[in-house]
């Protein structure tokens, strides 16, 4: 009798091709150019621009004042010490008059520059007088010079010119530009909409189960929250469909159900080839799957595939692997769903201040924490399972495969704030 013939082995594949191959994926939501909606743009912070802001007027509307001091003729002030009189007084908002030869005018940050002025001294530079009859005067302690401390009018903004694009994704500053231009509202791309659940009969929700009364072989399910976190933060609508027992038939109840009105269906363990892992032969009874065993550490097995209309992502099931496959691949494709087209991280190169020894054959992201010295430690333990790491850590070394680290080589650091915005 033959013996069974030993399972085939797909090689490892580099993550910027699968990344490549993902994103290919990635077609805007409802299949059209912008699945959008109209929001406030107070409540648009995170949502991604689905249409170019063009400017209706110039920021500013008109030449004003930097600060607070006083407008004048730099003609009028030929050395240090000259004395003139005020001869009015500009508040912001306020409509000034001409200013007249050989005067100035007391004027405050914001305020519009009279016309004739061609500076503004700030006060701390100015003293204020009175002549014999208590009107106002000032002396200049220094010598102005054209332009100073004047803002022009569209400087920051000119009119009609773009100030934000589609596929930009908003942050603070970009609602602070629309309603400097007027937007009360701003077209954005529809939120994903996401089922997420677990897989896995050792996992029990924290509150279930006391610690002292956890059974052997169980462990809490770390994963669902913080891929649910992380789903909220990439401005996704998230249905949770908790935890599936390793059963066949509830995982494909799962997926059909998750399918229904959900633009991507994302789940953690159960992609590996285990006779215990039935994700991989629920989705390929629903739909399709290609599973890929990615070259990086940690994380490696990683599945995409669609049932009915939705996407379908499996995670790995270690903590770390979940974690870091999700920002390095989960979150581009969002984002990408969503019509921005610069998804990849951008990191900057710091000292390590630690030796790595380990040249493996993956590409390695190995979680550190930058120094007040501004070089990264590394966290003793980089297993995948270890999730303080991730915790203690403010970023990942993306260390190339077969790559030693020396103390004091640069080395690429993506920070884990720029992943998690």
């Amino acid at each position: 009798m033959n013996a069974p013939a030993a399972p085939a082995f797909k090689p490892l594949r580099p993550l910027d091709e699968v990344l490549s191959e993902l994103l290919a994926y990635a077609r805007p939501l409802d299949g059209q150019p912008w699945a959008s909606e109209s929001v406030s743009t107070l409540e648009a912070d995170g949502r991604v621009l689905a249409e170019e802001v063009l400017s209706p007027l110039q920021v500013p509307p008109h030449d004003n004042s930097a600060m607070d001091g006083y407008a004048l003729r730099c003609a009028d002030v030929a050395a240090e010490g000259a004395v003139l009189p005020v001869s009015q007084r500009i508040a912001a908002g306020a409509v000034p008059q001409p200013l007249q030869p050989g005067t100035a005018a007391r004027i405050f940050t914001g305020a519009p520059i009279p016309p004739g002025a061609d500076a503004v001294l700030m006060q701390e530079d100015c003293e204020a007088l009175s002549d014999a009859a208590g009107a106002p005067q000032v002396r200049f302690k220094v010598l102005p010079r054209p332009g100073l401390a004047i803002r022009r009018a569209g400087e920051d903004v000119a009119l009609g010119r773009a100030v934000l694009s589609a596929g930009q994704r908003l942050h603070p500053a970009s609602l602070g530009l629309a309603a400097s231009v007027g937007r009360a509202s701003l077209s954005v791309a529809r939120r994903p909409r996401v089922a997420l659940f677990s897989t896995g009969d050792e996992l029990v929700m924290p509150g279930e189960v006391a610690p002292e009364q956890l059974p052997a072989g169980a462990i809490y399910n770390s994963n669902r929250f913080f891929l649910r976190a992380l789903l909220l933060r990439m401005g996704c609508e998230v249905s949770d469909l908790g935890i599936v027992p390793d059963d066949l038939a509830a995982t494909q109840r799962t997926l059909a159900e998750a399918a229904q009105g959900h633009d991507l269906i994302l789940t953690s363990g159960g992609v590996s080839v285990g006779e215990e892992d039935h994700v991989k032969p629920a989705v390929q009874a629903l739909g399709e799957l290609h599973l890929w065993q990615l070259a990086i550490k940690p994380g490696k097995p990683f599945a995409y595939g669609r049932v009915a209309q939705s996407h379908f992502v499996g995670l790995p099931g270690n903590p770390v692997s979940s974690f870091i496959t999700f920002l390095l691949l989960v979150r581009p494709f969002l984002l990408r769903l969503q019509g921005v087209q610069d998804v990849a991280p951008k990191p900057v190169a710091l000292p390590a201040h630690f030796v790595w020894g380990k040249a493996d054959k993956r590409r390695e992201f190995l979680r550190v924490w930058r120094n007040p010295q501004g070089g990264l430690d590394l966290f003793a333990n980089q297993g995948s399972g270890v999730l303080t790491s991730a915790v203690w850590g403010d970023g990942v070394v993306d260390n190339a495969p077969c790559t030693r680290i020396a103390h004091g080589d640069l080395v690429p650091f993506i920070s884990f704030a720029e992943l998690l915005a």
